[in-house]
Protein backbone atom coordinates (compact mmCIF):
# COMPACT_ATOMS: atom_id res chain seq x y z
CA UNK A 1 0.00 0.00 0.00
CA UNK A 2 1.31 3.46 -0.90
CA UNK A 3 0.02 6.56 0.83
CA UNK A 4 -0.06 9.43 -1.64
CA UNK A 5 0.15 12.92 -0.17
CA UNK A 6 2.02 16.18 -0.73
CA UNK A 7 5.59 16.34 0.49
CA UNK A 8 8.16 18.49 2.19
CA UNK A 9 11.04 17.37 4.34
CA UNK A 10 13.22 20.42 4.80
CA UNK A 11 14.06 22.25 7.96
CA UNK A 12 14.89 19.94 10.91
CA UNK A 13 18.67 20.17 10.53
CA UNK A 14 18.54 23.96 10.45
CA UNK A 15 16.23 24.09 13.46
CA UNK A 16 18.40 21.75 15.53
CA UNK A 17 21.56 23.60 14.54
CA UNK A 18 19.97 26.91 15.55
CA UNK A 19 18.85 25.46 18.87
CA UNK A 20 22.35 24.12 19.56
CA UNK A 21 24.00 27.40 18.62
CA UNK A 22 21.66 29.42 20.82
CA UNK A 23 22.14 27.04 23.71
CA UNK A 24 25.93 27.13 23.40
CA UNK A 25 25.85 30.93 23.34
CA UNK A 26 23.61 31.02 26.39
CA UNK A 27 25.95 28.64 28.19
CA UNK A 28 28.98 30.92 28.14
CA UNK A 29 31.47 28.24 29.12
CA UNK A 30 33.92 30.74 30.61
CA UNK A 31 31.15 32.61 32.45
CA UNK A 32 28.69 32.14 35.33
CA UNK A 33 27.17 28.87 34.11
CA UNK A 34 30.56 27.16 34.16
CA UNK A 35 31.21 28.39 37.68
CA UNK A 36 27.77 27.22 38.76
CA UNK A 37 28.40 23.82 37.22
CA UNK A 38 31.63 23.45 39.18
CA UNK A 39 29.70 23.91 42.42
CA UNK A 40 26.89 21.44 41.68
CA UNK A 41 27.78 18.92 44.38
CA UNK A 42 28.04 21.55 47.12
CA UNK A 43 24.87 23.29 45.97
CA UNK A 44 22.89 20.05 46.08
CA UNK A 45 24.25 19.18 49.51
CA UNK A 46 23.27 22.59 50.85
CA UNK A 47 19.82 22.46 49.23
CA UNK A 48 19.10 18.94 50.42
CA UNK A 49 17.39 17.81 47.21
CA UNK A 50 18.34 16.98 43.63
CA UNK A 51 16.57 18.90 40.87
CA UNK A 52 16.06 16.24 38.21
CA UNK A 53 14.92 17.12 34.68
CA UNK A 54 12.48 14.53 33.38
CA UNK A 55 10.14 13.93 30.48
CA UNK A 56 6.78 15.68 30.68
CA UNK A 57 5.19 12.24 30.67
CA UNK A 58 6.42 8.98 29.14
CA UNK A 59 5.03 5.79 30.67
CA UNK A 60 7.74 3.39 31.78
CA UNK A 61 10.41 6.09 31.86
CA UNK A 62 9.09 9.22 33.58
CA UNK A 63 5.44 9.92 34.35
CA UNK A 64 3.33 10.62 37.44
CA UNK A 65 0.98 7.82 38.50
CA UNK A 66 -2.64 8.26 39.58
CA UNK A 67 -1.41 9.51 42.96
CA UNK A 68 0.94 12.04 41.40
CA UNK A 69 4.05 9.99 42.27
CA UNK A 70 6.71 10.05 39.55
CA UNK A 71 7.71 6.60 38.31
CA UNK A 72 9.84 5.13 35.54
CA UNK A 73 13.29 3.93 34.57
CA UNK A 74 14.66 7.48 34.30
CA UNK A 75 12.92 8.46 37.53
CA UNK A 76 14.54 5.52 39.29
CA UNK A 77 17.95 6.83 38.28
CA UNK A 78 17.13 10.18 39.90
CA UNK A 79 15.95 8.37 43.03
CA UNK A 80 19.11 6.25 43.06
CA UNK A 81 21.34 9.33 42.91
CA UNK A 82 19.41 10.81 45.84
CA UNK A 83 19.86 7.57 47.78
CA UNK A 84 23.60 7.72 47.11
CA UNK A 85 23.88 11.42 48.03
CA UNK A 86 21.56 11.60 51.03
CA UNK A 87 20.71 8.03 51.98
CA UNK A 88 17.14 8.95 51.04
CA UNK A 89 15.70 8.24 47.59
CA UNK A 90 12.85 10.71 48.14
CA UNK A 91 15.13 13.75 48.13
CA UNK A 92 14.31 14.60 44.50
CA UNK A 93 12.36 17.41 42.88
CA UNK A 94 11.11 16.39 39.43
CA UNK A 95 11.08 19.13 36.80
CA UNK A 96 9.32 18.13 33.54
CA UNK A 97 11.02 19.46 30.40
CA UNK A 98 10.10 19.31 26.73
CA UNK A 99 12.56 18.15 24.08
CA UNK A 100 13.37 21.76 23.23
CA UNK A 101 13.61 23.00 26.84
CA UNK A 102 15.70 20.20 28.33
CA UNK A 103 19.21 21.35 27.44
CA UNK A 104 18.61 24.97 28.39
CA UNK A 105 17.17 23.81 31.73
CA UNK A 106 20.38 21.91 32.46
CA UNK A 107 22.73 24.60 31.18
CA UNK A 108 21.00 27.35 33.15
CA UNK A 109 21.15 25.42 36.41
CA UNK A 110 17.40 24.93 36.68
CA UNK A 111 18.10 21.19 36.90
CA UNK A 112 21.18 19.39 38.22
CA UNK A 113 20.69 16.25 36.18
CA UNK A 114 18.84 15.46 32.99
CA UNK A 115 17.41 11.94 33.16
CA UNK A 116 15.06 12.17 30.22
CA UNK A 117 15.43 9.61 27.39
CA UNK A 118 18.09 11.76 25.73
CA UNK A 119 20.28 10.41 22.92
CA UNK A 120 24.06 10.66 23.33
CA UNK A 121 25.48 12.23 20.16
CA UNK A 122 28.80 13.82 19.26
CA UNK A 123 27.32 17.28 18.70
CA UNK A 124 25.48 17.30 22.01
CA UNK A 125 28.53 16.02 23.87
CA UNK A 126 30.85 18.64 22.39
CA UNK A 127 28.90 21.79 21.50
CA UNK A 128 26.28 22.13 24.23
CA UNK A 129 28.51 22.09 27.30
CA UNK A 130 27.07 18.79 28.49
CA UNK A 131 28.54 15.51 29.66
CA UNK A 132 26.78 12.21 29.09
CA UNK A 133 27.75 9.96 31.97
CA UNK A 134 26.36 6.61 30.86
CA UNK A 135 23.71 4.77 28.87
CA UNK A 136 20.73 3.48 30.80
CA UNK A 137 18.72 2.36 27.77
CA UNK A 138 19.81 1.23 24.30
CA UNK A 139 17.09 2.09 21.82
CA UNK A 140 16.41 2.80 18.15
CA UNK A 141 13.92 4.88 16.21
CA UNK A 142 10.88 3.34 14.57
CA UNK A 143 7.38 4.01 13.26
CA UNK A 144 3.90 3.26 14.55
CA UNK A 145 0.80 3.20 12.34
CA UNK A 146 -2.83 2.15 12.54
CA UNK A 147 -3.26 -1.58 11.98
CA UNK A 148 -6.06 -0.80 9.53
CA UNK A 149 -3.52 0.60 7.04
CA UNK A 150 -2.24 -2.98 6.57
CA UNK A 151 1.38 -1.84 6.28
CA UNK A 152 4.17 -4.35 6.87
CA UNK A 153 7.19 -2.09 6.32
CA UNK A 154 8.03 1.59 6.71
CA UNK A 155 9.02 1.62 3.04
CA UNK A 156 5.30 1.60 2.26
CA UNK A 157 4.94 5.08 3.82
CA UNK A 158 5.49 6.89 0.52
CA UNK A 159 3.58 10.18 0.67
CA UNK A 160 2.65 9.74 4.33
CA UNK A 161 2.27 12.41 6.99
CA UNK A 162 4.51 11.70 9.98
CA UNK A 163 4.13 13.22 13.46
CA UNK A 164 7.47 14.19 15.05
CA UNK A 165 8.91 16.47 17.74
CA UNK A 166 11.23 19.29 16.60
CA UNK A 167 14.77 19.82 17.88
CA UNK A 168 15.39 16.10 18.30
CA UNK A 169 17.59 13.44 16.74
CA UNK A 170 14.26 11.82 15.83
CA UNK A 171 13.49 14.65 13.42
CA UNK A 172 16.92 14.46 11.80
CA UNK A 173 16.83 10.67 11.48
CA UNK A 174 13.38 10.86 9.92
CA UNK A 175 14.57 13.16 7.15
CA UNK A 176 17.76 11.16 6.55
CA UNK A 177 15.94 7.82 6.32
CA UNK A 178 13.24 9.00 3.90
CA UNK A 179 15.80 10.74 1.73
CA UNK A 180 18.10 7.70 1.69
CA UNK A 181 15.19 5.48 0.64
CA UNK A 182 13.85 8.00 -1.90
CA UNK A 183 10.47 8.10 -0.18
CA UNK A 184 8.30 11.21 0.08
CA UNK A 185 6.70 12.36 3.34
CA UNK A 186 5.17 15.37 5.04
CA UNK A 187 6.35 16.04 8.60
CA UNK A 188 3.80 17.28 11.14
CA UNK A 189 6.07 19.03 13.65
CA UNK A 190 4.65 19.63 17.15
CA UNK A 191 6.71 20.60 20.21
CA UNK A 192 4.92 18.98 23.15
CA UNK A 193 4.94 15.19 23.19
CA UNK A 194 1.37 15.02 24.49
CA UNK A 195 0.17 17.03 21.49
CA UNK A 196 2.25 14.94 19.08
CA UNK A 197 0.63 11.78 20.38
CA UNK A 198 -2.86 13.31 20.33
CA UNK A 199 -2.36 14.35 16.72
CA UNK A 200 -1.45 10.82 15.73
CA UNK A 201 -4.29 9.12 17.57
CA UNK A 202 -6.80 11.63 16.19
CA UNK A 203 -5.76 10.70 12.64
CA UNK A 204 -3.92 13.89 11.78
CA UNK A 205 -0.84 11.81 10.88
CA UNK A 206 -0.45 8.47 9.13
CA UNK A 207 2.55 7.54 11.28
CA UNK A 208 4.20 8.47 14.56
CA UNK A 209 7.96 8.28 14.85
CA UNK A 210 10.17 8.29 17.93
CA UNK A 211 12.31 5.79 19.85
CA UNK A 212 10.72 2.34 19.82
CA UNK A 213 10.47 2.41 23.60
CA UNK A 214 8.54 5.65 23.29
CA UNK A 215 6.20 4.12 20.72
CA UNK A 216 5.50 1.18 23.02
CA UNK A 217 4.94 3.58 25.90
CA UNK A 218 2.50 5.71 23.92
CA UNK A 219 0.65 2.67 22.63
CA UNK A 220 0.23 1.37 26.19
CA UNK A 221 -1.80 4.48 27.09
CA UNK A 222 -4.56 3.41 24.70
CA UNK A 223 -5.76 0.56 26.90
CA UNK A 224 -8.09 -1.79 25.06
CA UNK A 225 -7.48 0.13 21.83
CA UNK A 226 -3.72 -0.54 21.88
CA UNK A 227 -4.13 -3.48 19.50
CA UNK A 228 -5.33 -1.08 16.82
CA UNK A 229 -1.76 0.19 16.40
CA UNK A 230 1.37 -1.63 15.21
CA UNK A 231 5.06 -0.77 15.39
CA UNK A 232 6.68 -1.43 12.03
CA UNK A 233 9.80 -3.65 11.95
CA UNK A 234 12.37 -1.08 10.78
CA UNK A 235 14.85 0.30 13.34
CA UNK A 236 16.33 3.28 11.52
CA UNK A 237 18.88 4.60 14.03
CA UNK A 238 21.02 4.01 17.09
CA UNK A 239 19.60 5.78 20.14
CA UNK A 240 21.82 5.33 23.21
CA UNK A 241 19.81 7.10 25.92
CA UNK A 242 21.38 8.27 29.13
CA UNK A 243 21.74 10.79 31.95
CA UNK A 244 23.41 14.13 31.33
CA UNK A 245 25.12 16.71 33.56
CA UNK A 246 26.81 20.03 32.91
CA UNK A 247 30.34 19.96 31.58
CA UNK A 248 33.12 20.91 33.98
CA UNK A 249 32.04 19.26 37.23
CA UNK A 250 33.74 15.87 37.34
CA UNK A 251 32.77 15.23 40.97
CA UNK A 252 29.04 15.42 40.26
CA UNK A 253 29.46 13.50 36.99
CA UNK A 254 31.27 10.73 38.88
CA UNK A 255 28.40 10.36 41.34
CA UNK A 256 25.75 10.05 38.63
CA UNK A 257 27.95 7.74 36.54
CA UNK A 258 28.74 5.38 39.41
CA UNK A 259 25.15 5.37 40.62
CA UNK A 260 24.13 3.89 37.28
CA UNK A 261 27.08 1.50 37.37
CA UNK A 262 26.15 0.40 40.90
CA UNK A 263 22.67 -0.61 39.72
CA UNK A 264 24.23 -2.73 36.97
CA UNK A 265 26.88 -4.22 39.26
CA UNK A 266 24.25 -5.18 41.83
CA UNK A 267 22.26 -7.07 39.24
CA UNK A 268 25.37 -8.92 38.12
CA UNK A 269 26.18 -9.80 41.74
CA UNK A 270 22.63 -10.95 42.40
CA UNK A 271 22.00 -8.17 44.93
CA UNK A 272 18.40 -6.97 45.08
CA UNK A 273 16.34 -4.68 47.28
CA UNK A 274 14.90 -7.80 48.92
CA UNK A 275 18.13 -9.67 49.68
CA UNK A 276 20.90 -7.10 50.09
CA UNK A 277 20.62 -7.11 53.90
CA UNK A 278 21.42 -10.81 53.85
CA UNK A 279 24.74 -10.04 52.12
CA UNK A 280 26.01 -7.41 54.56
CA UNK A 281 28.35 -9.95 56.16
CA UNK A 282 29.30 -11.69 52.91
CA UNK A 283 32.83 -13.08 52.62
CA UNK A 284 32.92 -12.11 48.94
CA UNK A 285 35.38 -9.17 48.71
CA UNK A 286 33.49 -7.63 45.76
CA UNK A 287 30.25 -7.61 47.76
CA UNK A 288 32.10 -6.29 50.84
CA UNK A 289 33.26 -3.31 48.79
CA UNK A 290 29.80 -2.84 47.31
CA UNK A 291 27.92 -2.70 50.63
CA UNK A 292 30.57 -0.48 52.23
CA UNK A 293 32.07 -3.01 54.61
CA UNK A 294 35.51 -2.60 52.98
CA UNK A 295 37.33 -0.60 50.34
CA UNK A 296 36.17 2.92 51.15
CA UNK A 297 34.53 3.44 47.74
CA UNK A 298 32.11 6.00 49.14
CA UNK A 299 34.94 8.16 50.44
CA UNK A 300 36.41 8.26 46.94
CA UNK A 301 33.14 9.82 45.74
CA UNK A 302 32.69 12.10 48.74
CA UNK A 303 29.77 9.95 49.93
CA UNK A 304 28.96 7.61 52.79
CA UNK A 305 30.53 4.19 52.29
CA UNK A 306 27.03 2.66 52.29
CA UNK A 307 26.05 4.73 49.23
CA UNK A 308 25.66 1.71 46.93
CA UNK A 309 23.81 -0.27 49.61
CA UNK A 310 21.36 2.62 49.97
CA UNK A 311 20.74 2.67 46.20
CA UNK A 312 19.85 -1.02 46.02
CA UNK A 313 17.92 -1.14 49.31
CA UNK A 314 15.72 1.82 48.39
CA UNK A 315 15.50 1.65 44.58
CA UNK A 316 16.74 -1.77 43.47
CA UNK A 317 19.19 -2.95 40.84
CA UNK A 318 18.89 -2.17 37.12
CA UNK A 319 16.98 -5.35 36.39
CA UNK A 320 14.45 -4.61 39.11
CA UNK A 321 13.90 -1.13 37.71
CA UNK A 322 13.55 -2.44 34.16
CA UNK A 323 11.07 -5.14 35.18
CA UNK A 324 9.03 -2.73 37.26
CA UNK A 325 8.83 0.03 34.67
CA UNK A 326 9.63 -1.12 31.14
CA UNK A 327 8.58 -4.78 30.96
CA UNK A 328 4.86 -3.87 31.36
CA UNK A 329 5.14 -1.99 28.05
CA UNK A 330 5.87 -5.28 26.29
CA UNK A 331 9.55 -4.41 25.73
CA UNK A 332 12.08 -7.21 26.18
CA UNK A 333 15.52 -6.62 27.69
CA UNK A 334 17.32 -7.24 24.37
CA UNK A 335 20.46 -5.08 24.22
CA UNK A 336 19.61 -3.79 27.70
CA UNK A 337 20.36 -7.19 29.17
CA UNK A 338 23.57 -7.67 31.14
CA UNK A 339 26.70 -8.51 29.15
CA UNK A 340 26.77 -11.90 30.90
CA UNK A 341 23.42 -12.66 29.24
CA UNK A 342 24.21 -11.41 25.75
CA UNK A 343 23.32 -7.75 26.24
CA UNK A 344 25.30 -4.51 26.24
CA UNK A 345 24.95 -3.48 29.88
CA UNK A 346 28.38 -3.58 31.50
CA UNK A 347 29.66 -1.83 34.61
CA UNK A 348 33.41 -1.12 35.06
CA UNK A 349 34.95 -2.79 38.13
CA UNK A 350 33.99 -1.18 41.45
CA UNK A 351 37.28 -1.31 43.30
Amino acid sequence: MTIQKSVTNAGPARRLAATAAAAALALGLAGPAAAQSAATFDAIKARGTINCGTNTGLAGFAAPDSQGVWRGLDVDLCRAVAAAMFGDATKVRYIPTTAQQRFTALQSGEVDLLSRNTTWTLSRDTSLGLDFVGINFYDGQGFMVKRSLNLTTAKQLDGATVCVQPGTTTELNLTDWFRANNIRFTPVVIERIEEVNAAFFSGRCDALTTDISGLASVRSTQGANAEQFVILPEVISKEPLGPTVRHGDSRWADIVRWTHNAMLEAEELGLTSANIDQHMASANPTIQRFVGAAGGLGQMLGLDNRWAYNIIKQVGNYGESFTRNVTPLGIQRGPNELWTKGGLMYAPPMR
